[in-house]
């Protein structure tokens, strides 16, 4: 029992030297909690006496941990350029810095200066897109999914949609159309097989109660073989035919012609918006290379309604999110494709690719890694299965090892075919000098 009336005062532990300066009243908090669980050891036996000053030093570390950041930068070397688990699409540090004259003032956000009356958020970047996008209107919400909700709910509500079985979707997070048709309140009418879906199928669907004809974009899946799908441009027009809504929920868009081929099996922006459609989505983010975003585009008079909609409140974006894709959109119109990270990554050459990767070989010792030829996706949820080429470094020595070893200096590389590589697709050159050092320091204990 001496042990327990040894134990300090909360007091005591906030008047230590080691709390100058903090927060007394979480040293406070933190302390009780210590004090308790020493208590409650010395009351059960599990301890018999105890060091005060370890105590002081454990609230100490307890204090400091609650003031580390949960965000960390890491290095990414998975050659997945828009990796969902690490942030998928980069901003620019020029476009950072661009957006940060009104991200750290006070601004327009809601205010029309001209009137010197309340203005609207959503103008901001109205403009610049419409001129990019060249539509009649524009609306961003705070992600595609919201974006999807809000076109259904607004549209759709106690009505059908019909839509392919083979576009059934589930997307990160186990999010699935259907779920989300079901929250939104509208009545989810799916026709065709999973495989094959024919235009007769979404006519023999059409009825009294239809409101919509809607395609999702398989993000994250392909079909092939024997396989058909509806043209985009087909489906519009069989609405059109029947006063009926056309919403093509793309996900994923991209401006600028994708390299490697990538575009060959898949609609760039300019083409879908050519077909005029009723209403398309996409996110700001994924291809479009900008922040988590979700942009709405299409005839004005329906835009108008989607503003009316009670839930758009719940879904707007801030001033640090349309600041950053005004940036963006800026950007794309300069044809300044270098700001947009995810662009850049994907456009360097091979070549470009393993020169650099020479470059760090040479410099951590030619015994230790060699530069292999490789493939990679773009990951996001874009471009399902579609790989291209990529230079990447085998780290030699035990993969799992390597991967472990690696992870904790924060590279996140990958394992393939019993190999550790580090793929330069996505190593960013400004981080290549700390990389070779974190490299060094892990291969000189092999």
């Amino acid at each position: 029992m001496n042990s327990l009336r040894a134990l300090p005062k909360v007091d005591k532990c906030v008047a230590h030297s080691l709390f100058e300066g903090c927060n007394a009243t979480l040293v406070m908090k933190i302390a009780r909690t210590k004090i308790e669980e020493i208590r409650q050891k010395l009351i059960h036996k599990e301890i018999e006496s105890f060091d005060e000053e370890a105590l002081m030093h454990e609230i100490k570390k307890a204090y400091d941990a609650l003031f580390e950041p949960s965000l960390i930068p890491l290095i990414n070397a998975t050659g997945v350029i828009l990796h969902t688990n690490m942030g998928r699409s980069l901003i620019s540090k020029a476009l950072l810095d661009r957006a940060s004259e009104v991200i750290c003032n006070y601004s327009n956000l809601e205010y029309n200066v001209a009137l010197g009356s309340r203005g609207e958020r959503y103008e901001h970047v109205s403009t610049h897109l419409k001129e990019l996008l060249n539509v009649e209107d524009v609306l961003v919400v705070n992600n595609n999914a919201a974006a999807v909700f809000l076109i259904l709910n607004t549209f759709a509500k106690n009505r059908e949609v019909v839509v392919s079985r083979g576009e059934l979707v589930e997307i990160g997070g186990s999010f699935r159309i259907p779920e989300v048709m079901k929250q939104s309140g509208a009545i989810l009418n799916e026709v065709g097989a999973t495989n094959k879906t024919k235009i007769i199928d979404y006519a023999n669907a059409i009825n009294q109660n239809t409101a919509m004809l809607m395609k999702v974009h398989q993000s994250n899946f392909s079909i092939e073989g024997f396989s058909e799908a509806v043209e985009y441009e087909t489906l519009k027009q069989l609405a059109s035919n029947n006063n009926l809504l056309d919403y093509y929920d793309l996900g994923s868009g991209y401006v600028p012609k994708l390299p490697y081929n990538l575009g060959n099996r898949e609609h760039s922006l300019e083409e879908i918006l050519a077909c005029h459609p009723s209403l398309i989505s996409f996110s700001g983010d994924k291809l479009f290379g900008s922040v988590q975003a979700g942009i709405i585009a299409g005839r004005a008079d329906l835009i108008a309604k989607l503003k009316k909609n009670q839930l758009l409140r719940m879904l707007r974006v801030d001033k640090i999110t349309l600041s950053l894709l005004e940036e963006s959109i800026k950007a794309y119109l300069a044809e300044e494709y270098e700001q947009i990270p995810t662009l850049w990554l994907l456009f360097r050459s091979v070549e470009a690719l393993k020169q650099r990767a020479l470059h760090v070989k040479e410099s951590v010792g030619k015994n230790t890694c060699e530069v292999i030829e490789s493939e990679t996706y773009m990951g996001g949820g874009t471009l399902p299965n579609r790989r291209f080429p990529t230079i990447a470094l085998h780290v030699k020595g035990k993969a799992t090892a390597l991967e472990r070893q690696f992870r904790e200096k924060h590279v996140i590389g990958r394992i393939e075919n019993d190999q550790f590589l580090l793929d330069f697709r996505t190593i960013l050159p400004n981080i290549e000098e700390k990389l070779i050092e974190i490299i060094k320091s892990i291969v000189g204990k092999q």
